[in-house]
């Protein structure tokens, strides 16, 4: 007997190759080094793996132009033009959050790459969501995505606060794990397919005369990704966990973690069992609205800003969900629009919370931040448009960004949604507000940062420019967006 091997088209499995293999040549080098290595050394990798990561996208853009998107490795990863954009992203959270990570460990006198192994490792689980075709391909992706930032909540060992996080989301996601690969079985039970597009194709040629291993599977796998993207009831591990991490971390998950699981969640249900909306999407209405309004109301009483914005996260999971119960490809094309947007924002938003926080990672308190602008222009400046793009503010990426999925909630049918939408929004932009004034406003004087440093400052640099610049100038990102979105791989 001869064993048959599936073909494999490198260029479609090249990103998380370069990812996988950067974080290889590190920890060889850190194990084969007489000494830990310098943290330049692994923000230098890093970086180059996050460009090397654009460049392959340009190539994979250019294949799926000339040929059509395609799959690979028997079916189970797919190459089309949505897993480009999303994997981009992922990459560009990659290299923003090494940069700031890279003050932050000189800041607390850490040594060595491990940090940025561990980001490598679960930023190539987070595109190989993005890329899978098959719901075993996606928990693979899930779990090395989710085993790496269990480690990097914990990884400041001096501060009890991250240790309790880890356990918390260890405990908590090991359960959410477990919960959708029961759901991925009774998927397979029902339609005999794990692969999207098999499924796909079997539910729109068949009538299934009992649906409901189908129906408990489909509510299996929202919860799992209801989990990943702390959409509410599932978000209760979010705000101890961005508390308790380090902030670089906290920064990573809100950003890079998001865009896998949304990019996974949007292919699954959207596009694997889109023949079954009638039934998922008053699931994903419930999760939106409970999911914007929870976020939005419980961040007002918060004292913390890192649990201010952790509730935040909430909030804006559920507009990405808006999208997505519209089930069209405009609603797609919104949702992902939304998360190449919020990408570098939330990320430089945790910038600046990591350079006022300081040394030990503690001082995060709104009281620390009043007068900042007055102390600090730049910084405070800076910050002020990040908030003013989170809360959907004119001439913001934010305001496109919810308008998007707005409108493509009105026409899909959900004019009573969008309007329950728009009023948490406006709700929202009360803490976002609040937190902005309080930057201008008279306070007791703090220490004035002396410098900002060269990394974190370009980071914070890149995400206000790109909130202001792509906020006025939206066709470049909501074209690609859109045609993203109908390179949507659906034959099976």
């Amino acid at each position: 007997m001869t064993l048959q091997l599936p073909s494999v088209h490198y260029l479609a499995i090249l990103p998380e190759l370069i990812t996988i293999g950067a974080a290889v040549v590190l920890l060889f080098a850190a194990a084969l080094s007489r000494g830990r290595l310098d943290r330049m050394v692994g923000t230098v990798v890093v970086a180059s793996a996050s460009v090397a990561t654009f460049v392959v996208a340009f190539f994979q853009w250019h294949d799926i132009a000339q040929h059509g998107a395609s799959t690979t490795l028997a079916n189970a990863v797919v190459l089309d033009g949505f897993s480009v954009v999303a994997t981009v992203v992922i990459a560009l959270g990659l290299l923003l959050s090494a940069l700031v990570a890279h003050d932050w460990l000189g800041r607390e006198s850490m040594t060595g790459v491990e940090y940025h192994i561990l980001t490598l490792a679960a930023t190539s689980g987070a595109m190989i969501m993005a890329q899978a075709n098959d719901l075993i391909i996606i928990f693979l992706g899930l779990e090395i995505l989710s085993i790496g930032l269990y480690v990097l909540v914990a990884f400041n060992r001096r501060r009890a606060n991250s240790a309790e996080a880890a356990l918390k989301y260890l405990l908590l996601g090991g359960f959410a794990s477990a919960i959708f690969v029961y759901g991925a079985a009774l998927i397979y039970g029902a339609t005999g397919s794990t692969t999207l597009t098999s499924i796909s194709y079997f539910l729109g040629t068949h009538v299934l005369t009992s649906n409901g291993i189908l129906l408990a599977g489909l509510g299996l796998l929202i919860v799992g990704f209801a989990f990943k993207v702390a959409a509410v009831p599932f978000h209760l591990w979010s705000p101890d966990v961005y508390e308790g991490a380090p902030t670089p971390v906290t920064g990573f998950m809100a950003a890079v973690v998001k865009v896998g699981a949304f990019a996974a969640l949007l292919r699954v249900v959207a596009s694997s069992l889109g023949t079954q909306a009638a039934t998922w999407r008053p699931i994903i209405w419930v999760l939106v609205v409970l999911s914007i309004f929870v976020g939005a109301s419980v961040a007002l009483v918060q004292r913390n800003v890192k649990r201010l914005l952790a509730y935040s996260s909430v909030n804006q999971a559920g507009f990405m969900l808006l999208g997505l119960w519209s089930g069209t490809a405009r609603g797609v094309a919104g949702t992902l629009y939304y998360v190449m947007t919020y990408t570098p924002v939330v990320i430089a938003t945790f910038a600046v919370v990591a350079l006022v926080g300081g040394l030990g990672d503690e001082g995060h308190s709104l009281e620390k931040y009043r007068g900042l602008a007055r102390r600090q222009p730049w910084l405070g400046g800076a910050l002020t448009v990040l908030l003013l793009a989170q809360s959907g503010a004119p001439f913001t990426t934010g305001f496109f960004a919810k308008y998007s999925v707005i409108a493509a909630a009105v026409d899909a049918g959900g004019v009573p949604l969008a309007v329950l939408a728009m009023a948490g929004a406006a709700v929202a932009a009360f803490f976002y507000l609040r937190l902005v004034l309080s930057l201008y406003a008279d306070g007791a004087e703090e220490p004035t940062l002396t410098q900002v440093p060269v990394a974190s400052g370009t980071v914070i640099g890149f995400g206000a420019v790109t909130a202001i610049v792509f906020g006025i100038w939206v066709s470049p990102l909501a074209s690609l967006a859109h045609h993203a979105s109908l390179l949507f791989l659906q034959k099976p």
